[in-house]
């Protein structure tokens, strides 16, 4: 899932990347995209207090950037909820996000 608060007094976007309590995956995971140089681990999900895992991203507004989940152990994983999709060079796809 992905929530986007629209801060009236910014132009960045918080991007918020969420997976369920139950999600499958396996070891550290963490967002890359765009706006991160594709860097595992820069953006870590951390399990909140409801349960669920988390991380934000703040990012200009009237953008698009491509993105994956990346875990140590299962490797690349895309989200469902993404607003795009589109295919990269690995001859996978990458999700998109808009802000």
């Amino acid at each position: 899932m992905i929530e986007k608060v629209d801060k009236r007094t910014s132009d960045r976007v918080k991007v918020t990347f969420v997976l369920p309590e139950d999600h499958p995956y396996d070891g550290d995971i963490s967002v890359v995209g765009d706006f991160n140089d594709w860097t595992p681990g820069e953006h870590r999900f951390v399990r909140r207090s409801n349960q669920t895992y988390s991380t934000n991203v703040k990012l200009p507004e009237d953008h698009r950037f491509a993105f994956r989940y990346y875990s140590d152990e299962d490797g690349w994983i895309n989200e469902d909820d993404a607003d795009d999709v589109e295919p990269n060079e690995f001859g996978t796809t990458n999700c998109v996000v808009t802000t």
